[in-house]
């Protein structure tokens, strides 16, 4: 098992050593406030560090917003951004993406389930099992390897049927739509104007930003 760990962490032994206790501490009152901890099919990562404001925390809230009113106030389902947990027993996954879509239809398939929180209370639920929509992942500096590399294979083994990928980090914006085949993900090629068609939502996306001052960005993603 390979932990990339902050040293001020402390990590409970059974949380380290499968699925059912990472996903026990996950919902505790002992589990970190802050940062962003998941299981990867044996090895956790961590990062405690602040999200760039620039290229990551912008970016993230465009798109999140944009996805809120495509899903959520057109009555589809739901969009989540941060502490939006999503485990896959079968991808042994736990994991905190950038920015979770849920269908009702998805919901009422059974595809996806909400469990419920500790309280017992109605209508209140801690966590998201089984295959969400759409999941999006925004790069950052200590995230490239896990984004690219560990995370793909392991939302495949879990169902997710499209995976979006931004980086923002660099002169050259990059989006990602990538779609869910039987031998794993598959990039849509974007048209020559860089629309990208979602086939889960139904529409076209293009993502550019503009510098509004120096050393600043407005981002903006369309749709048709």
């Amino acid at each position: 098992m390979r932990n990339t760990l902050d040293d001020s962490l402390r990590i409970p032994r059974q949380a380290a050593r499968d699925l059912a206790g990472f996903r026990a501490w996950a919902v505790s009152r002992r589990f970190p406030r802050h940062g962003r901890i998941d299981f990867l099919a044996g090895d956790l990562e961590v990062r405690m560090s602040p999200e760039d404001l620039q290229t990551h925390s912008l970016v993230k809230t465009e798109i999140a917003a944009i996805l809120h009113l495509l899903v959520a106030r057109q009555g589809l389902g739901e969009v989540y951004v941060d502490r939006a947990r999503v485990s896959s027993p079968p991808a042994d996954l736990s994991v905190e993406p950038d920015v979770v879509v849920v269908l009702w239809e998805t919901l009422d398939s059974g595809r996806l389930r909400y469990i419920p929180a500790a309280s017992g209370k109605p209508g209140r639920f801690i966590e998201m099992e089984g295959a969400p929509d759409v999941i999006v992942e925004i790069l950052s500096d200590s995230s490239v390897r896990k984004d690219l590399t560990h995370l793909p294979p392991l939302y495949a083994a879990a169902g997710v049927p499209e995976l979006w990928r931004v980086d923002a980090r660099h002169e050259r914006l990059r989006f990602e739509i990538l779609e869910l085949e039987p031998g794993g993900y598959r990039k849509i090629k974007p048209d020559r104007e860089g629309w990208t068609r979602s086939p889960r939502l139904g529409c076209r996306f293009r993502l550019t930003r503009q510098q509004t001052r120096p050393e600043r960005w407005s981002y903006r993603l369309e749709h048709d």
